[in-house]
């Protein structure tokens, strides 16, 4: 397995991703062509779904910034970790906790909690 910390970057690196290519790009890389996403707000399967619920969060956030909060773990195909949203310099509000199962070092299935919400947000 791709150790876990590398697998996050990766994950961030997309979620922060403004070009549409690049941000394409990355997720032909790193997530399996049939991949799912689920969170408590949004689900998408597949690069397309993925890619269009990247880029409504980053329409709702303009200008935000995720970024990992500790240290990530994994064992066998499966990944953990916790990141935060908010302005680059600035406190960032929003958390959560991720848990991805991986295929051939490939995210397959992420499953995603929301830790940290403020009313509006």
């Amino acid at each position: 397995m791709t150790d876990a910390a590398t697998i996050a970057d990766r994950y961030i690196a997309v979620w922060n991703e403004a070009d549409p290519a690049r941000r394409r790009d990355l997720l032909a890389s790193g997530w399996a062509e049939d991949a799912t996403y689920r969170d408590p707000l949004m689900q998408g399967r597949g690069h397309g779904e993925i890619d269009g619920l990247i880029a409504a969060v980053q329409a709702r956030f303009p200008g935000w910034r995720f970024a990992l909060a500790g240290r990530p773990d994994g064992f066998a195909d499966h990944v953990r970790f916790s990141w935060e949203l908010g302005p680059e310099d600035g406190e960032r509000p929003i958390g959560g906790t991720d848990f991805a199962v991986l295929d051939g070092g490939r995210l397959k299935v992420v499953t995603g909690f929301l830790d940290k919400v403020p009313a509006g947000a």
